[in-house]
């Protein structure tokens, strides 16, 4: 088995553009398709209760045509568990969700909702989904996401990708610390250690370079630099630096 990071591509915002206009076109699912074909290691979507983006059809078609593990990106809703329960897909990440929010905006507050959340993915890992929880590199977290059975945290990139981009480096290596810091912690705990939301070809190395990283989820970054590239190119440079971080 590979000591890399797999490298999971989120579709999302290939449904983003084909709702823009309506129709069927670019087609999510022939995406999914290409990344699987280039070398990726799992496909991400996120079912939004707006369904801004991903459909009900796309999740049907997606679990009818991969390969590769599909993670499930959902909210903690009732909604939600009866899809991912009629679909059983590989992975089920919980993430918090709000409306209003362009994007993910930070982690689940899993201690303040331990009670529930544990009840609500009782039935998701009894199904024989892998069960992930989107949280932020914070130790209360990590120990609520451990207590109520997740089997894998993924840990949120955003702060850190966010304070590169606007060069706030100090704020930036006291993110990548923490995430660093938070990766080790989880890791002794039994969890396995994912990470993702923000990254880029100028982002991505020094978190895969954690070895306890067994996992790195990319989305709209990839398809915005297919625009220029191609998905399979993107696609390529991205696995490249990921393997040269952790070599």
């Amino acid at each position: 088995m590979s000591d890399f990071p797999r490298l999971g591509v989120n579709i999302d915002h290939v449904a983003t553009v084909r709702n823009a206009r309506g129709g069927a076109v670019p087609d999510p699912v022939r995406a999914a398709l290409l990344a699987e074909e280039a070398g990726a290691d799992g496909i991400t979507a996120h079912l939004r209760e707006d369904r801004r983006h991903i459909s009900d059809e796309d999740i049907e078609r997606l679990m009818a045509a991969l390969t590769v593990p599909l993670n499930f990106e959902m909210a903690a809703t009732d909604e939600m568990q009866a899809i991912a329960l009629k679909h059983q897909p590989h992975a089920v990440c919980l993430v918090p969700e709000k409306r209003e929010e362009r994007t993910t905006e930070g982690g689940l507050d899993v201690a303040r909702d331990e009670n529930r959340l544990a009840h609500f993915i009782a039935p998701l890992r009894d199904a024989g989904c892998r069960v992930s929880i989107f949280i932020a590199a914070d130790r209360a977290q990590i120990d609520a996401a451990n207590r109520i059975g997740a089997e894998v945290i993924e840990l949120h990139t955003g702060a850190y990708c966010d304070a590169h981009a606007e060069g706030r480096f100090a704020d930036r290596d006291a993110e990548l610390t923490a995430l660093a810091g938070m990766s080790t912690y989880a890791h002794s705990l039994g969890l396995e250690v994912h990470a993702g939301h923000g990254l880029t070809y100028e982002t991505v190395a020094p978190v895969a370079a954690f070895p306890e990283v067994k996992e790195l989820n990319i989305g709209h970054f990839l398809i915005g630099e297919a625009i220029f590239l191609g998905l399979t190119p993107a696609i390529h440079e991205m696995q490249r630096l990921i393997q040269e971080a952790r070599k």
